[in-house]
């Protein structure tokens, strides 16, 4: 099963961003580019506050080095896909959310070096060099990310149309297809012998504590400096949603200590739900009353 898992993760991810292209148009991206605050701020969020917090939960929580470690990781990660699928299902700022997920999936090689030789310097008893493909890294962003998100803006344009009945059933049919790999992804673990995530349960809480806590910081500093209220939850959810997989990848691949990419497990497993649940309280009762703003 995991030679399959390998073939289609990539390709479901690419379906999932040709879905989310077909709801987008040139302009999204044109007020993205003219009005770059909200991109701007969002990456320092996730490219500095972030991996902040991260490290704070790691000194605060009694752990072993090896999970203070992987709440690190996680936090230096960028935006999954799954943040853009939420920020689409909550009509936010869609545009924003996939160029923060796709700037910030370049800037990791730079940043996540960095971060991960001074967790092991703080946490370790030895660093261990990580490096990270540069080519790699372009080929996976540009194949899963932009190629089918172009598609889906040209699949709009020519045949508007036919796709403006498709977008709302696709607000179904994606998170279904995620779904549907996550749980592949879960049952070929459970053949290879892994434990139950509930066993680990005394990790969850400074897990959480992570989604939670970046979400709101994300929201109310981004209020701070002037961006809108989709804009504020739209950087919440980037946020609160890290790139799991790489996560894990980059723990069992990269770094290979075993161990490490627990964290990033139990976060993927959780996280989709939690910062769903938290954006749409955002969105619904945490803009009242906000003037208008341009961000």
């Amino acid at each position: 099963m995991q030679t399959f898992l390998d073939y289609l993760l990539p390709v479901s991810i690419a379906v999932i961003m040709f879905g989310i292209g077909l709801g987008l148009t040139v302009s999204d991206f044109k007020r993205v580019l003219v009005s770059p605050k909200a991109v701007l701020f969002g990456l320092f969020g996730q490219l500095i506050l972030m991996p902040l917090i991260g490290f704070g939960i790691a000194f605060a929580f009694d752990l072993d080095p090896i999970y203070q470690l992987g709440i690190v990781l996680i936090a230096a990660c960028p935006g999954g896909t799954s943040s853009n699928i939420v920020t689409y299902m909550l009509n936010g700022r869609v545009a924003l959310s996939v160029s923060m997920t796709a700037f910030n999936s370049f800037l990791i090689i730079l940043t996540i070096p960095f971060i991960l030789d001074l967790a092991f310097s703080l946490f370790w008893t030895s660093t261990k060099e990580v490096n990270l493909s540069m080519i790699d890294t372009f080929k996976d962003v540009l194949l899963t990310v932009f190629i089918p998100v172009l598609l889906g803006l040209i699949a709009r344009h020519y045949s508007p149309v036919f796709v403006n009945k498709l977008r709302k059933p696709l607000r179904f049919i994606l998170p279904g297809i995620m779904f549907f790999v996550f749980l592949l992804v879960l049952l070929n673990e459970k053949e290879n012998g892994d434990k139950s995530m509930l066993e680990y349960w005394d990790l969850l809480l400074p897990a959480l504590c992570l989604n939670v806590l970046v979400m709101f910081v994300g929201f109310f500093t981004s209020g701070f400096a002037g961006i809108n209220h989709e804009g504020k939850y739209t950087i919440a959810i980037e946020m609160g949603l890290q790139n799991s997989a790489l996560a894990i990848f980059l723990a069992n691949n990269v770094i290979q200590i075993d161990g490490l990419s627990l964290i990033a497990v139990l976060y993927g497993g959780f996280s989709f739900f939690s910062t769903l649940i938290i954006a749409w309280l955002m969105k619904r009762y945490m803009g009242r009353g906000e003037a208008v703003k341009v961000g």
